[in-house]
């Protein structure tokens, strides 16, 4: 199930994997630059989340873009090592 956020393309997922479980979370401290944790707080007011919801999809998100793109560079690795396959001319 996903939370749409008025105003926004951006959904939010509801699912465990994404956000807080409850009596699963782990306190963290981070030091952040005060420009970025204020425009972290804003965009939190302003989409309905707490702080800490949005770290944890920020970081959420991140993760996934990261796998995609190990992903991506290990298919590249594998398509590179055989010459001639039709796929060869669709490597980034």
């Amino acid at each position: 199930m996903c939370t749409p956020v008025l105003g926004s393309a951006l959904v939010i997922p509801s699912s465990s994997q994404f956000g807080m479980i409850p009596g699963r979370n782990m306190k963290t401290a981070i030091s952040i630059e005060d420009g970025i944790l204020r425009a972290a707080d804003e965009t939190a007011r302003r989409m309905g989340l707490s702080r800490s919801r949005l770290f944890a999809l920020a970081v959420a998100d991140f993760l996934q873009r990261e796998r995609q793109q190990h992903m991506l560079l290990r298919l590249n690795e594998v398509y590179a090592k055989h010459e001639g396959l039709p796929e060869k001319s669709l490597l980034k």
